[in-house]
């Protein structure tokens, strides 16, 4: 990072503000917390700063779950007031969400980055692939199964988004509207969801990367304190402006934003992975 010319360090701010500014609008439109560009921008960003690719994706993961606690809220909050948040299921689902989390952060803190790249690529892809796939209004029940299932549930949307760096949406979103939900209660219970993952998940990168060589200068643990200072403002003003965006649009036109956002992320990932 020494040799960064200056030059080359106003670009990255550049690109981190409207990374945040994208990614923002993308919290309150789609639920998902921004991770589903914030992981993918820094990956590459700190790939070309030449990052040690060891901990690449372990730092823009542990990066993008910090942004979540200020992007969620702000999305969460906007949704919440349009009444687009099912406060009953998260009281009866944030335990077994806030498991998933600790089991799949301390995973995603013993494996290699490697391994993270693809997992959320594969991730990223299947999701799409079922939103663009799936017909209209087709679901598997009309709602969600009782216990322990529901749980189990919650316990998967936890861990495998702790993984992916992102917030409760990319598998909130998707399963909830398999059990019926309308798109909008999913996307505004998803962003919620986003804040439960995003608090254990953030502490567990710091705790795990305390120490290990090779990460950006500037970070706590596998949490880089410029970019997370660089995006928030941005993402946070913006959030409101998407949870706008997506109680004015058309609902079918928000599931097609939604699965291209995934499917182009979950294409580059894998493609990066096998490279």
């Amino acid at each position: 990072m020494e040799d960064i010319s200056l030059i080359s360090l106003g670009m990255l701010a550049v690109a981190l503000l409207a990374t945040g500014l994208v990614a923002g609008i993308i919290a309150g439109l789609l639920g998902v917390g921004g991770g589903i560009v914030i992981v993918p921008v820094l990956y590459y960003m700190f790939n070309a700063l030449g990052i040690d690719q060891s901990v690449l994706m372990h730092v823009a993961v542990g990066t993008s779950l910090a942004t979540i606690l200020a992007t969620g809220t702000s999305s969460a909050r906007a949704h919440w007031k349009r009444g687009g948040v099912d406060v009953d299921l998260l009281k009866r689902w944030w335990w077994a969400i806030a498991l998933g989390v600790i089991a799949g952060a301390s995973l995603a803190g013993n494996i290699s980055g490697g391994t993270l790249t693809l997992v959320f690529g594969v991730v990223a892809l299947a999701v799409s692939a079922n939103m663009l796939l799936r017909k209209d209004g087709a679901a598997l029940a009309d709602k969600l199964p009782g216990t322990p299932i529901k749980e189990a549930i919650g316990f998967v949307i936890g861990g495998i988004s702790v993984m992916m760096g992102i917030g409760g949406g990319t598998l909130g979103v998707p399963i909830l509207t398999l059990f019926n939900y309308p798109i909008r209660k999913a996307v505004g219970t998803a962003a919620a969801i986003g804040l439960i993952i995003a608090v254990p998940g953030t502490l567990m990168s710091i705790w795990f990367g305390l120490g290990v060589e090779g990460r950006p200068p500037f970070s706590l643990g596998y949490v880089n304190l410029v970019g997370f200072l660089l995006i928030i403002p941005a993402s946070v003003y913006s959030a409101p402006l998407g949870a706008k965006i997506a109680h004015a649009i058309d609902p079918s036109k928000l599931k097609l934003v939604f699965a291209l956002f995934l499917g182009f992320t979950g294409v580059r990932m894998i493609y990066d992975f096998m490279m």
